[in-house]
């Protein structure tokens, strides 16, 4: 399947890097406003370093386009690449509003071509081992879940887009916390009610929150506490912790861990389960964050190619992407409203 890139920056190169990788995949074309980022991306493989977004759409055989652009613009993009018929893999947040979310959807549903989100934490080792021990009942029945993102402020930001709003769409839960709050969605099933929390006392970056605090609830009314924050002076971590009737499980980076309590009834005598990546410590160490990043893009980029001949994947849809942002703007609205938020039916 012949692939192009939309933004040859950081994480551009490691999307096409599992583009060159993958034997099923091929390069087709590069696109980035810095010829050089673009050209970096396209060496060695034969493709073309496009010069604009018409031209790399007209590509000879292009059936799909992973878009990696900043934020702002994404939409135009991914709008633009369906509407050509071609598939689209979009880099998360999906975008910096609900509207333009909804219209990417939209777009997906006319074109009828698949969109994904590239939400790659569902891909961290420590996420499947935890969705996996509750996928198999090893907790029992799930009770309520927490899940914690933050870093230590604004000078992890390779550029202002990434913070500043209206372009980053907001703060800390559209930036750290967007991943927490796809992987509470990925465990609960759905969120459908929000009460929340923003404030901005730290940075007092203007439209974009510092620390948030919320409570997601599923249909089924499981609830999740959630925080994203710019003020973890530890510095960058995560978190999913999941509860039921017969233990508990937790995925944490960095760095990669997993703990696992099980219990055969409630208040039982427990069990422990520790579990250590020193591989994945020594090769980051050695290779910083991003071998992590490209490894989970390369499964990411297999489950892609799997969701547009129909199987079902762990993989982020596009809808996942619609109610990341949608859940983000409910815990503004829910903050400045002191209520709860009731999110849209899912079409």
């Amino acid at each position: 399947m012949r692939f192009a890139v939309v933004g040859a920056g950081t994480i551009g190169q490691l999307r096409a890097q599992t583009i060159r990788a993958n034997p099923a995949t091929e390069l087709a074309g590069v696109l980035d406003v810095a010829q050089a980022n673009a050209a970096k991306a396209a060496a060695g493989t034969g493709a073309r370093v496009c010069q604009s977004l018409e031209q790399l759409l007209e590509l000879p055989g292009l059936e799909a386009v992973i878009v990696s652009s900043p934020l702002q613009f994404h939409e135009q993009a991914v709008v633009a690449a369906l509407r050509a018929g071609k598939h689209v893999l979009c880099e998360k947040p999906l975008g910096n509003t609900v509207d333009s979310c909804r219209r990417m959807l939209d777009a997906a549903r006319a074109s009828g071509k698949r969109l994904a989100t590239g939400f790659n934490h569902r891909y961290y080792p420590s996420i499947k081992f935890l969705k996996r021990a509750i996928d198999e009942g090893k907790i029992g029945t799930l009770d309520h879940v927490r899940v914690f993102g933050g870093h230590d402020g604004l000078h992890n930001f390779r550029a202002d887009w990434q913070y500043k709003a209206p372009e980053s769409g907001g703060g800390a839960m559209m930036d750290v916390g967007i991943h927490m709050t796809d992987l509470a969605r990925y465990i609960l099933g759905d969120v459908t009610e929000v009460y929340g929390v923003s404030t901005n006392h730290i940075w007092k970056v203007p439209g974009s929150e510092d620390n948030a605090v919320a409570v997601f609830r599923s249909p089924s009314g499981v609830p999740a506490t959630y925080e994203a924050t710019w003020t973890e002076w530890k510095g960058y971590r995560f978190y999913v912790e999941a509860y039921g009737d017969r233990g508990m499980v937790k995925g944490y980076y960095a760095p990669m861990s997993n703990l696992l309590v099980t219990q055969d009834k409630p208040g039982g005598a427990r069990r422990q389960i520790r579990k250590l990546y020193p591989e994945i410590m020594v090769r980051e160490k050695l290779q910083s964050w991003t071998s992590t990043a490209r490894l989970s893009f390369q499964e990411e980029l297999a489950d892609f190619l799997r969701m547009i001949n129909g199987e079902t994947v762990p993989l982020a849809d596009g809808f996942a992407g619609f109610r990341a942002v949608e859940i983000a703007n409910a815990v503004y609205q829910s903050s400045a409203e002191s209520r709860a938020i009731a999110l849209s039916p899912k079409p």
